[in-house]
């Protein structure tokens, strides 16, 4: 899920509020949104993403700058969670210090030392239509939380050994009081994040989470045929897992710049091509180019008019599925020339005199709309 409205307006917000203003609107927020208190509704549901979506950037120093001066564009190939395929207690365990007094910190339900599947992130990668038409590798740069090198993910200090966790006694959940106090809640411990145990000295170089931000380059195969807007999946290239669950994936979604001379329908092209009145009346033989690169001979036949389509067959786009071939459509555009030599313009001026506008095609079908308007109405 990747919301195109104004973040701030997500959440309710000026563009000035500072931190606090928005951890608190997201907080107020989530919590009126949240699945517990709206049992069956999807449109609460998204918009609980939604506001996790907006918080995750507006909470970001770096992310908000961008946000700020270009909006959405500015995250393009900025890896971000995917909300769309999370569930509540998974946006709970991410930002378990704003909802850890109401949720016990919320996370993913798992027993003592169970494993947890890391998280999905998202990412966009851009191509031209051209290589829609090829297939293409494209290098994608991204961040995510990896393990630590230092504890290797255990957030102790290297050295020193783990403790039962005070705050659930070693069994990995605590009790809380739901929603409006009306049930309890069996949840993931907030200390301890399930494990039992926990560290009285955290690692000095993650500060106890056992991950870090690192920077990573995947090589992308793009195939042939991709549509705006479709998702590639990686396995396993999201944030790693918990007590030996596996990593999440990323999901790239892929982007087709517009082309300066095709349009795309479908696995057709559509071209524009300008002619002069003169190919239009006599005909003529011109080359089409096609996108990737080729050329195709197209025959101008006599009296064609504007707008007329000239299809050149499986000189399209491939099907994503099968690799079937869509058309070429070259539209007729009749240019009429703005400067004329006095030579061309005497020619002219000689075939006018002796044009018949009662038999071309189109402006017989508009004088014959015309006549009738007029009898019917002005009689």
């Amino acid at each position: 899920m990747a919301t195109t409205r104004d973040y701030y307006e997500v959440l309710g917000v000026e563009k000035t509020a500072d931190g606090a203003t928005i951890k608190s609107a997201y907080r107020r927020l989530a919590m009126k949104y949240h699945p517990d208190r709206n049992p069956g509704d999807a449109e609460a549901e998204a918009a609980f993403k939604e506001c996790a979506e907006a918080y995750e950037v507006l909470s970001d120093d770096g992310k908000r700058q961008r946000y700020d001066q270009h909006g959405h564009a500015g995250l393009r190939g900025q890896a971000a969670h995917d909300f769309g395929s999370m569930g509540a207690e998974d946006i709970f365990s991410m930002f378990s210090d704003i909802f850890g007094e109401a949720f016990g910190g919320g996370g993913r339900r798992r027993g003592r030392g169970g494993a947890q599947r890391g998280y999905d992130l998202e990412t966009v990668a851009e191509i031209t239509l051209e290589e829609v038409a090829t297939g293409v590798e494209r290098e994608i740069e991204f961040t995510r939380q990896d393990v630590c090198k230092t504890c290797n993910g255990t957030g102790g200090k290297p050295g020193t050994q783990p403790v039962t966790c005070v705050t659930c006694g070693g069994v990995g959940q605590v009790q809380q009081a739901g929603l409006g106090g009306m049930f309890r809640m069996v949840t993931t411990c907030p200390a301890c994040g399930g494990a039992g145990k926990t560290y009285a000295e955290k690692c000095p170089a993650c500060g106890g989470s056992g991950t870090q931000p690192l920077k990573r380059t995947i090589t992308l195969k793009v195939p042939a045929g991709i549509r705006d807007g479709q998702v590639i999946r990686v396995a396993g290239e999201g944030e790693p897992g918990k007590g030996g669950g596996p990593r999440g994936d990323l999901h790239v979604v892929v982007r087709v710049a517009e082309h300066e001379l095709f349009e795309r329908r479908d696995e057709d092209l559509v071209l524009r091509m300008p002619i002069s009145f003169a190919q239009a009346a006599l005909g003529a033989e011109v080359e089409v180019p096609g996108i990737t690169g080729d050329k195709h001979a197209v025959t101008i036949k006599k009296g064609t008019q504007h707008g007329a389509v000239l299809t050149i067959r499986d000189a399209g786009l491939p099907d994503l599925r099968s690799g079937h071939l869509g058309d070429l459509h070259a539209v007729a555009m009749i240019e009429v020339p703005t400067r004329l030599s006095a030579k061309q313009e005497e020619a002219l001026r000689a075939y006018a005199a002796t044009e018949e506008h009662d038999v071309l095609p189109e402006s017989k079908s508009f004088w014959e709309t015309i006549k009738s308007y007029l009898s019917t109405n002005h009689e």
